[in-house]
């Protein structure tokens, strides 16, 4: 999954017709600190996000497992709001994990 900022709505007024009636969000990954990388991915949205929200996207197969998207094309989709994101291991501990 992936941790992102909803920046902004894709409008598509043609598209497959599996997907009509579908929102789709442009979300921006984020960090742990909600500070922005630099991917973005553009996700039907299955849970009502706003802009601005953090959100959970599933993508790949997992992303074809929600009631809105299953058996539709769709290769990613924002599965939850996050309300609030709680480390509990120092950063320094699983930082030296990310440099080995």
């Amino acid at each position: 999954m992936l941790l992102g900022r909803v920046i902004g709505t894709v409008w598509a007024t043609r598209k497959d017709e599996k997907l009509e009636g579908m929102k789709f969000q442009f979300v921006r990954a984020v960090d742990t600190d909600y500070k922005p990388l630099n991917n973005f991915i553009v996700a039907v949205d299955s849970v009502g996000a706003g802009a601005g929200e953090i959100v959970l996207v599933a993508q790949g197969s997992s992303a074809r497992m929600t009631w809105l998207t299953k058996d539709k094309p769709v290769d990613a989709v924002i599965m939850a709001i996050v309300d609030r994101l709680d480390i509990e291991v120092p950063e320094s501990e699983w930082e030296a994990e990310l440099q080995k």
